[in-house]
Parts: C-alpha cells; sequence; structure tokens
C-alpha cells in the first residue's frame, strides 16, 4: 500500500488530485498546474515534501565516519551549514544523492524517503568500531518547501522577522506557536526558497499559516517542470546505482581535495582523465512535441544518448529534455536528433539549467 502525507487529509479537504510515485501517493496538482508553475515563478508556491526522510548521526566518530563515507567535505562545516553530498559504491557509483546539515552535537542527512532502507543498509555495512549511532527522527518532523520570489517575504511574515538565514543551506532555528521549526535555505528552483522542517504535530498549523499568506500549494506536475527548466537529476529518473558521481553531474556534491572515502579512487581517476565518458545534459528540442523517457538520441545514424526525462516548458515556450550524451557530442549548441516512435524530433545540446535566472 502507498505511503501518504501527514496533510492528506489537508490535502483532500482543498482539491488534490493524487498521482502514485515510487510507493508513495502525492499531490499531482491542486485544480490547475499551469497556475501552480507561475506562482513559484512569478510569487511563492508551497510544496509538501512529506516524501523527504532525515537521519540523526551523533556519538564522537560521527565526523570520521560521515566523512569516510560521502564525497564532500564535512570538516569545512560550521555549526548550522550545511552541504549537498553522495553517497557510493566502492566503484564510484551513486548509491543516494544527499543534504547534510551540520548541528550543535550531530549531523542531519535527508534525501527521498524510497531511498532509506538501501541508505541504512549501505552505511551499516560499513559501520564496525565507530562510536556512531543512527536516529531515525521522521516520526517527529516533517519538511515543507517555500519556493520564489516571494518566499523570503512570507517566510519572514510568518516567522515574525526571526532572521532567515542567507546562504545555500545553511539554517536556523526559529520559534513558531511555542515550538521550533528549522528553516533552511535552499533554492530549489533558480529563485530563493527554503526548506522549514517542521514538528509533526505542528505541521497542518503552519503550512494553514503560509497559505493563509498566500502561498498555493504546487504539486508534482508544476514541480517536474520547474525541476527540468533548473537541470536538476531526480533520483531514479535521470540517475541510479548504474550512474558514476560524475555523470549526473552533481558538481556541488564533491570535493576533490579531502582524503580517501568510499568510491574516491574512482572518482579521482576519472577527474585526472578529464572526463567520463557519457553526462547527463540538457537539451531544447524542436517543434511542440515533448520526447520520453528512453527514446534514443541520434547524430546523423549514430546513437549518442537517451533522454531521461523531457517536459514542455512554458518560460521558454518549447519542449525541453535531460539526456546522456557521449562525450563527443555534449558541446553546447551541438544539432541533433531524437528518434521516437516514426519521428525525429531536432535537439539542441544547451548547459543546465536550462532556464538562466534573470
Amino acid at each position: 500500500m502507498a505511503k501518504q502525507t501527514t496533510l492528506a487529509g489537508w490535502h483532500n479537504r482543498h482539491g488534490v488530485t493524487w498521482q502514485e510515485r515510487d510507493s508513495w501517493l502525492l499531490p499531482d496538482h491542486f485544480g490547475n498546474p499551469e497556475e501552480e508553475y507561475r506562482a513559484v515563478r512569478n510569487a511563492v508556491g508551497l510544496i509538501d515534501l512529506s516524501q523527504r526522510a532525515m537521519l540523526q548521526f551523533t556519538g564522537p566518530d560521527r565526523l570520521s565516519f560521515l566523512q569516510g563515507m560521502l564525497s564532500n567535505d564535512l570538516r569545512a562545516l560550521r555549526m548550522f551549514e550545511g552541504q549537498s553530498a553522495a553517497l557510493l559504491t566502492q566503484q564510484g557509483k551513486v548509491v543516494a544523492g544527499l543534504r547534510v546539515l551540520c548541528a550543535m552535537n550531530s549531523f542531519y542527512v535527508d534525501f527521498w524517503e524510497p531511498l532509506k532502507e538501501k541508505i541504512i543498509n549501505h552505511l551499516n555495512r560499513y559501520l564496525v568500531a565507530d562510536e556512531v549511532e543512527i536516529q531515525d527522527p521522521n516520526d517527529h518532523w516533517k519538511m515543507l518547501s517555500l519556493q520564489g520570489p516571494r518566499a523570503a517575504s512570507v517566510l519572514n511574515e510568518t516567522l515574525a522577522g526571526a532572521g532567515l538565514p542567507d546562504r545555500v543551506h545553511q539554517h536556523a532555528m526559529i520559534q513558531f506557536d511555542g515550538g521550533l521549526v528549522c528553516v533552511v535555505h535552499a533554492d530549489r528552483y533558480g529563485a530563493p526558497g527554503y526548506d522549514i522542517i517542521v514538528q509533526t504535530a505542528q505541521l497542518e498549523k503552519f503550512a494553514q499559516t503560509l497559505t493563509d499568506r498566500g502561498a498555493p500549494w504546487v504539486g508534482e506536475q508544476a514541480q517536474n517542470i520547474l525541476r527540468v527548466e533548473n537541470g536538476l537529476a531526480r533520483y531514479g529518473v535521470d540517475f541510479d546505482e548504474d550512474n558514476l558521481l560524475l555523470e549526473v553531474g552533481l558538481d556541488d556534491a564533491v570535493s576533490f581535495s579531502k582524503g580517501c572515502y568510499l568510491g574516491q579512487e574512482v572518482v579521482e581517476r576519472i577527474r585526472s582523465r578529464g572526463h567520463v565518458n557519457k553526462k547527463l545534459c540538457g537539451l531544447l528540442l524542436d517543434g511542440n512535441t515533448a520526447a520520453v523517457s528512453g527514446d534514443k538520441i541520434f547524430a546523423s545514424e549514430k546513437e549518442v544518448g537517451h533522454i531521461t526525462c523531457s517536459v514542455q516548458s512554458p518560460a521558454l515556450q518549447r519542449p525541453i529534455a535531460l539526456g546522456y550524451l557521449n562525450k563527443d557530442f555534449w558541446q553546447p549548441g551541438m544539432k541533433l536528433d531524437v528518434h521516437r516512435a516514426c519521428q525525429s524530433i531536432g535537439a539542441t545540446v544547451t548547459p543546465r539549467p536550462l532556464l538562466r535566472p534573470a
């Protein structure tokens, strides 16, 4: 049976249409996906991220253990800072993309919940003599996200001008209605934004306060368009455990100057060689038809890659896509063709993000 957000009852009372994805029942839209998209691009939108999960790491060896497991350098973090990272196999392939938050006496790691069992099993395999405790706080905390140009003003009104974190991944504990919320600076879609980790008991009241201040709910349909426009790779869609870290382009998730970590030898070997054999790229498509995941990409008669996802971009007024291209064909401006069914769709390679901030 599919898992449901804590706010399922709330969403049902507010006209949600559901979709099932990765064993979760998620809000697909709230009546008008186009309006939800425009809300994030032009003003502010509210996103239910209950399908994000967290693990808390405590104990005297928490830093050394995570430093040996993750691709980024946690030694650079100060209290209330954070960073992107990845958990890799020994072969340098991606088990999961993560975000690490440094708290007073612990680290918090958050990720997509369907990966939780795999992540815990992977970590426990290497947790031998380390004095580290891994705790699961997910019954007590849930995540929302406020995205768009008005996100800061709406959140400041809600939290009485408490002072929001101003750098990416920086976070702060702020009082709300007698409790605390954790506000994380998170520009998810190329505009200002914040993830808010809220005590489960306060979740509905906090969500009500944000909607009362003019933040409409945004479902999966609009989020997916925003994600592809911003060139953000999604686990299970654009990459999985068959992909090398540097193929995916998670450049902010890796440090090339830290010491040894699981998968580091492969990452360093690829870096010293200068390139991977394929990587995830953006594509601007001709015409009015989006591609489909799995469609093949050709240069003349030679197959040179495949599509992972494709959407119609309202901002660019054309279909766009993400896809893997072989190393000789990922230069921006290169003209290629996407083959689907009995037609050929012209495609131009473009850097990620596909939609550049104004």
